[in-house]
């Protein structure tokens, strides 16, 4: 199994920025994605980022290109999303996910490829 700790949300107005983190503990892999989606109230879960662990390859939606970044400390088992520019259409219950292995871009995506959820940190962007 493995464990996924998320951290770093909070309250920021509009234009700032927040650093989210996602530690990871127990069972490991040798090749895995981290995925990092938000869930807005109402709203169905969505893809915002993701990378590979093995390459560090990543990949984000639309919305977010310019303004997030995502990366990884191996020796930590960590993943984090910078948040910069924030928007209040951000506004959202964000969570990291893990799958095992290499995902197409496509599949990456999908919340439903992935195996390990964490519990999820709120951010909120006021205007």
């Amino acid at each position: 199994q493995v464990q996924l700790v998320e951290s770093g949300g909070g309250l920021v107005q509009a234009g700032g920025s927040l650093r989210l983190s996602c530690a990871a503990s127990g069972r490991t892999f040798s090749s895995a994605t981290t995925g990092w989606f938000r869930q807005a109230p109402g709203k169905e879960r969505e893809f915002v980022a993701a990378i590979r662990w093995s390459g560090g390859t990543t990949y984000y939606t639309d919305s977010v290109k310019g303004r997030f970044t995502i990366s990884r400390d191996n020796a930590k088992n960590t993943v984090y999303l910078q948040m910069n520019s924030l928007k209040p259409e951000d506004t959202a219950v964000y969570y990291c996910a893990v799958v095992r292995g290499i995902l197409v871009p496509q599949a990456m995506e999908s919340r439903y490829k992935y195996d390990y959820w964490g519990q999820g940190t709120q951010v909120t962007v006021s205007s």
